[in-house]
């Protein structure tokens, strides 16, 4: 460590050239912030937990497992990834009285919990044995018997009934009445699964022995509440009660393990934390790495000359190299820590706004640990010594008189290394973009994202020929914008280097924002498509708290009414090939009430092979893309799981094209209704007849209202893509500004030069104009093509359509990047011109 202490020439270099070390300070410390907004969000999304709400006093819950796992051959050996299940698996209710007699256990009791419908409201229901566990207490009347049911403060009042009386309610088993035995004030338990549940906080018991036939799973119970004994220790416990259940199945759970039995909510907000830390941030971390070693490599070759100087009078390569490795000790560690606060606040903010838009549970918290904010300064501190080190490299080691030689003149041809990896990255580029072409679905997604990686890595490494390139082309147009233009073509033919180091980070921004918005653009542009032309009902009947059963046959007994098909949405896991590898992907599902002839009345799904005439029992219809995805065809049986885990294997009958816009699998709704938590549909179609008669329903819309709406929730889902778009664009754009700021005012002698020899003051600055607007059209130009050779083969594969990209919008994009480069060189330009005048 001694030889990367800081001696005189590198604390000499900070004091007397601060401009270099100003834009190498803000390249590190925007890399540092997004390594550790990154980071932050990865070891919040590793350490999720939510406390237990509905459980707290039961200190033993068995559950089933709450994930499907698929096991997979690897180098290493099996390896077990688990996918996170759309619904709740349950566990046999019979398994309470095994865990009953358990030693240790005061009670096993057996919790249900479901939807319930109140004529136009909603209840949330549970059996009333959970009351134990729960805290909630009869304030009036009887526990409920056969046919009975309690209700809180807030249902009887909605419903109008006191003990005794009678209310009609809905569940899964269908309309019936339930005698009033009981008042109950809901206990904490309760009233936290009231507060997530769809019913709201109006709450209602039913009989623990009618429960489960009343939530649409008999037999079935949601987890098994094990209460302790006095003295009972709960290790103890849970070690018995797993004994008594062996072979069952289940798990047993303890402490904050029993939170995500109760909020399911929990794996998909590790699985999204996960991925924005893991694998957007690795991405966002080898851009930002990417881009600050650029910024490094610049300012040391910026001072070629000076090391030349020092190589004349007589300093080693090794103090050269020593000097370049103790200014990034000087600049890195604290630039590493003044961006950490910064990242810090980015993930509290984004972490804030994936929990407001419910992608996060409100229990979970976020964990900021030491660990992100060490990888951040460290990567930073890494980045500079290696970028300084290879940039510093030639300096130090060629001869004095050689050096003050290629000082006063920039090297016209990159080195042979850089030039064989550029080549072999825009090789590698080329044959990845065949593979997405020619791929479905994630594979082609997959492929794609190498594509731009390996594009933007040959544009790094080629720069010096590519801004060769660009200036050449583009000079032939400047050459009739007079002597600035002029000036300014052959100033960029000749310092091509410098202008790689303006391009590469326009590319970044515009790659990178152009190919995560336009993919959004892209696919949600085919979905309403699909869905504008999907829907062919006259009529859409939704209601927030679901359909009540029997919808579909009263909307068709309505004077002229054609045809009513009810929809239950929801989603399956199917197995699809992904790089050679099978993995689970949730497929939106729609389970139908009636036939499959009858849904071609008020649904074009775009049936490509098969008919949908067969859709029923074990038999299902699918889309082209995830039939592709998945390998199968008609007349295959595709294994998959349902909702709540259940494997099935039906057989394929039709695939048909409109999968995207309305949904990836079509079957049955007998099929699906024992396996979802909520049995109301989600959705009536209705052809024919008139909409007032419909209106006791539910909701009544035509088929471009809905259409608008299943757009608006669309776009709500794609805030993601944006956020990454703007953090990576956002940061790339910092770095491109930065970039271009270092090079005007290392030019600061050429200016004063060129004022020396007679240009005016505005004939200068017309020149940096013209400069700075062949970079922003360089980049945006390059950008655009690696944004488009990366999306075509993608969309292809995931719409079987090409890009759609909104004029308006690439138009913002591109006057953003030509407006920062404008501003980023006319600013400081004046400045310098300015000090040196005065």
């Amino acid at each position: 460590m001694r030889s990367f202490a800081p001696n005189g020439l590198a604390r000499a270099a900070v004091r007397f050239k601060p401009a270099s070390f100003v834009g190498t300070f803000v390249a590190l410390m925007m890399s540092a912030l997004i390594v550790a907004a990154c980071g932050v969000l990865l070891e919040t999304g590793a350490r999720a937990s939510v406390p237990a709400e509905r459980y707290a006093n039961a200190p033993v819950v068995a559950a089933a497992d709450q994930s499907a796992r698929l096991v997979s051959d690897t180098i290493d050996g099996p390896e077990e990834t688990a996918y996170p299940l759309p619904d709740t698996a349950r566990v046999d209710a019979g398994l309470a009285a095994k865990a009953a007699r358990a030693p240790g256990a005061e009670a096993a009791v057996p919790d249900f919990t479901f939807p319930v419908r109140q004529g136009d409201g909603a209840l949330t229901g549970h059996g009333w044995g959970s009351h134990a566990f729960t805290g909630t207490a009869l304030s009036a009347g009887a526990a409920p018997g056969a046919g009975d049911v309690v209700l809180d403060a807030a249902a009887a009042r909605t419903a109008k009934a006191a003990v005794g009386d009678t209310v009609a309610l809905e569940t899964a088993a269908g309309r019936a009445g339930f005698r009033v035995s009981g008042l109950a004030e809901a206990g904490a338990g309760d009233t936290a699964a009231a507060g997530t549940a769809a019913g709201g906080g109006a709450t209602a018991w039913f009989a623990d022995a009618e429960a489960p036939a009343l939530a649409g799973h008999p037999g079935k119970a949601d987890a098994i509440a094990v209460l302790a004994a006095d003295g009972a220790d709960t290790g103890a416990l849970a070690a018995a009660v797993e004994k008594s259940l062996a072979g069952s199945g289940v798990q047993v759970l303890t402490g904050d393990d029993r939170g995500e039995v109760e909020d399911h909510g929990l794996a998909y907000a590790k699985e999204t934390l996960l991925a924005l830390g893991g694998s957007f941030g690795g991405i966002a971390t080898l851009v930002a790495v990417f881009t600050a070693a650029g910024t490094v490599a610049l300012s040391v070759g910026q001072r070629t000359r000076e090391f030349a100087l020092l190589r004349a009078v007589g300093a080693t390569p090794r103090q050269i190299r020593r000097a370049v490795a103790a200014e990034a000790l000087l600049v890195a560690p604290l630039a590493g820590l003044v961006g950490c606060l910064p990242g810090i606040a980015l993930a509290t903010w984004w972490f804030g706004q994936l929990k407001d838009r419910g992608a996060v549970p409100e229990a979970v918290d976020l964990h900021i640990s030491w660990i992100p904010l060490l990888a951040a300064v460290g990567t930073g501190l890494l980045t500079a010594l290696g970028a300084g080190w290879l940039a510093g490299r030639r300096p130090a080691r060629i001869k004095p008189g050689q050096a003050l030689a290629e000082a006063s003149v920039e090297r016209l041809r990159p080195g042979i290394i850089r030039t064989v990896l550029g080549l072999a990255a825009v090789g590698g580029g080329s044959v990845l973009a065949g593979v997405a072409a020619s791929a479905a679905g994630a594979d082609a997604a997959n492929a794609s994202l190498g594509v731009v990686m390996l594009f933007m890595l040959a544009v790094a490494l080629l720069g010096p020929l590519v801004a060769r390139l660009c200036a050449s082309l583009f000079g032939l147009l400047l050459r009739g914008g007079g002597a600035a233009a002029s000036l300014a073509a052959a100033n960029s033919r000749t310092n091509s280097r410098r202008l790689a180091s303006a391009i590469t980070p326009i590319v970044l921004a515009m790659a990178f924002a152009s190919t995560l918005v336009f993919m959004h653009t892209s696919e949600s542009h085919v979905a309403a498509e699909q869905l504008r032309d999907g829907i062919t009902a006259d009529h859409v009947v939704t209601d927030p708290a679901g359909l009540p059963a029997g919808t579909a046959g009263r909307a068709a007994r309505a004077p002229g009414v054609e045809a009513a098909v009810s929809l239950l949405d929801t989603q399956v896991l199917v197995p699809v090939d992904s790089g050679g590898e099978t993995s689970l992907q949730g497929s939106a599902t729609q389970g139908i009430s009636g036939s499959g002839a009858q849904l071609a009345e008020v649904q074009d799904l775009d049936v490509r092979s098969g008919s949908l005439d067969r859709v029923g029992a074990g038999r299902i219809a699918i889309d082209t893309t995830l039939a592709t995805a998945a390998k199968v065809e008609v007349g295959d049986e595709l294994p998959l799981y349902l909702p709540d885990g259940t494997k099935a294997r039906p057989e394929v009958v039709a695939v048909y094209g409109r999968g995207l816009g309305l949904a990836a699998v079509t079957m049955d709704r007998a099929s699906l209704a024992g396996h979802v938590t909520s049995g109301f549909d989600s959705t009536l179609l209705v052809r024919g007849g008139d909409a007032e008669p419909l209106a006791a329903l539910g909701e009544v819309t035509d088929a471009s209202g809905y259409a608008v709406e299943q757009n608006v929730d669309r776009e709500l889902g794609a805030w993601a893509n944006y956020m990454m778009a703007a953090v990576l664009g956002g940061f790339a754009a910092v770095a491109a500004v930065n970039t271009l700021v270092m090079t005007v005012l290392d030019r600061r002698r050429e200016l004063v030069t060129l004022r020396l020899v007679g240009s005016t003051r505005r004939q200068v600055l017309r020149m940096l104009r013209w400069e700075s607007l062949l970079v922003s059209a360089a980049g945006v130009a390059l950008g655009t093509a690696i944004a488009m050779i990366t999306l075509t083969p993608m969309m292809r594969g995931l719409t079987g359509e090409f890009p759609h990209v909104p004029p308006l919008l690439y138009a913002t994009f591109a006057a953003t990047a030509v407006s920062l480069g404008l501003l980023a060189v006319t600013l400081p330009a004046r400045a310098a011109l300015r000090d040196r005048e005065s």
